[in-house]
């Protein structure tokens, strides 16, 4: 059986050198047996965010998974880079990952100079989920029936109009400027610390709507507190059948989902990487795990490493596109 088991290989390995040594190596003890102790995982914005959405309830599943613990380390700040520059230096031991989103494909191209390189210092592990964007308003300050009022809205009130974001070089930024290249208008863009911060505002009517990933707008979404005029796509979303897709209305190319994926510092163990993945990969398989990503109308897209890795460049080369063509740039 070991033959078509590579882990069971590596046992028989590891047993053969303590037959001669006398006792497993440290690192050998360390990496068979991981997880040994609690994994941290660094979450770039602060609690109550979309990525948040997604990391709480996999590390309830990894817990149960593993019986040891995945904490939840937020640290918001600059569009998520903050915490990424944290997660890249954190010590490469295969105790501290770091999620990740389509941010940090964004920020190259948005910011003169970081401390960190996504593809030089952390090496990517596995995209956990991928949702759409939807745009979400305040209904009390945005009065629109549908979509299409609320564009008339928008052209014949140029500028007036605001979005919030979860940061400069976000992707709730960069939707927005997608979308007034599209439509040849003009929003006012409101940075935040992070998205749920900005989420909170807009339900508050501080800002009048948002460029948000499904995830962190479902639940207030469907509780009447916020309201979705259009979700990014080819087709609609299977969580909110009543929210027309942008394809249908008009804008076929307007494409964009809000996206998570762990990574691990460079250096870390290729054993605890393989680790990592496997057991992640069983976390969001559990029936738990899928009713939460059906609900914030997510999936798991269950990609080998090198898809991820693939996916991971194509991204970074079309988001430098909408950079250049809109000039966006950090407020």
């Amino acid at each position: 059986m070991n033959d078509l088991n590579p882990w069971g290989q590596r046992r028989d390995f590891l047993k053969a050198m303590a037959a001669v040594t006398g006792s497993l190596p440290v690192w050998a003890q360390a990496q068979s047996s991981w997880p040994s102790k609690p994994v941290t995982m660094v979450v770039p914005f602060p609690a109550g965010g979309g990525t948040d959405a997604f990391a709480r309830p996999l590390s309830a599943q990894f817990a149960k998974l593993t019986g040891k613990q995945l904490i939840i380390d937020n640290r918001g700040g600059a569009g998520g880079t903050l915490g990424a520059g944290v997660a890249a230096k954190s010590a490469p031991d295969g105790y501290n990952l770091f999620m990740g989103a389509v941010h940090h494909t964004i920020a190259p191209s948005m910011y003169p100079k970081l401390d960190y390189d996504l593809e030089r210092d952390l090496i990517p592990l596995i995209l956990v989920a991928n949702v759409p964007q939807v745009l979400v308003v305040n209904p009390k300050k945005v009065q629109a029936a549908d979509f299409k009022a609320f564009l008339e809205m928008v052209k014949k009130n140029p500028g007036r109009l605001n979005y919030g974001s979860a940061g400069g070089g976000t992707s709730h930024h960069l939707a927005g400027e997608l979308f007034k290249l599209q439509t040849q208008t003009f929003i006012t863009h409101i940075p935040y610390r992070g998205a749920g911060p900005a989420l909170q505002d807009l339900i508050a009517g501080n800002v009048d709507m948002m460029f948000d990933g499904l995830g962190s707008s479902a639940a207030h979404i469907k509780g009447g507190r916020i309201k979705a005029l259009m979700v990014s796509g080819a087709k609609r979303n299977a969580a909110f059948p009543d929210v027309p897709c942008s394809a249908e209305l008009g804008l076929p190319d307007y494409t964009v989902s809000t996206w998570y994926g762990v990574w691990a510092p460079k250096g870390t163990p290729a054993d605890a990487q393989a680790r990592a993945i496997e057991e992640i990969r069983r976390a969001c398989q559990t029936d738990e795990a899928k009713a939460v990503w059906a609900n914030q109308g997510a999936e798991f897209p269950n990609l080998t490493t090198a898809q991820f890795d693939g996916f991971i460049k194509k991204e970074l080369t079309k988001w430098a596109q909408v950079v250049k063509a809109s000039g966006a740039k950090l407020d």
